[in-house]
């Protein structure tokens, strides 16, 4: 199958993070968790119905095929690693980190997605917790300048 574009994904996403706390899941509940119009969610389900990714009777609930299952899944999974880098590890404010995810999630390459991970999970297990450095990054990306230091950075 050919990859997914980013609506395409972003769809399938929406589908899976709903399935997490609803029983069932309608068109409408789609538009309004994605912002967009009926219409357009229709328009989406039919052809990730097409792919075989998801069940949708005309008018009724949507599910995901155990084949969209772990097509989401992955995709959801990259979300929040990378929302959890640009968060917890750089300290970008919640509302940005989500924005920018969900673009990132779309294009970055499995390389770099692994060393995102790798890079995260080295700070979590770190034996003397978050590190120094990384705190005194943190500083210095707030405030322009180096925690004890006078001077302040060009930033």
């Amino acid at each position: 199958m050919k990859k997914l574009t980013q609506s395409m994904e972003d769809y399938i996403e929406a589908i899976y993070v709903l399935s997490l706390t609803n029983k069932v899941i309608r068109v409408k509940e789609i538009a309004g968790f994605l912002n967009v119009k009926t219409p357009s969610v229709v328009d989406a389900i039919g052809k990730l119905s097409e792919k075989g990714l998801v069940i949708h009777e005309k008018y009724g609930y949507l599910e995901l095929t155990d084949k969209g299952y772990k097509l989401a899944k992955i995709v959801n999974d990259k979300h929040e690693k990378v929302y959890q880098f640009l968060n917890e590890i750089l300290g970008i404010s919640d509302r940005v980190s989500k924005k920018d995810a969900c673009n990132i999630e779309h294009y970055i390459s499995k390389e770099a997605m692994d060393k995102m991970i790798k890079f995260s999970r080295f700070v979590d297990t770190c034996p003397d917790g978050y590190p120094q450095w990384l705190k005194d990054f943190n500083y210095y990306a707030k405030y322009g300048k180096h925690p004890g230091s006078s001077k302040k950075m060009n930033k």
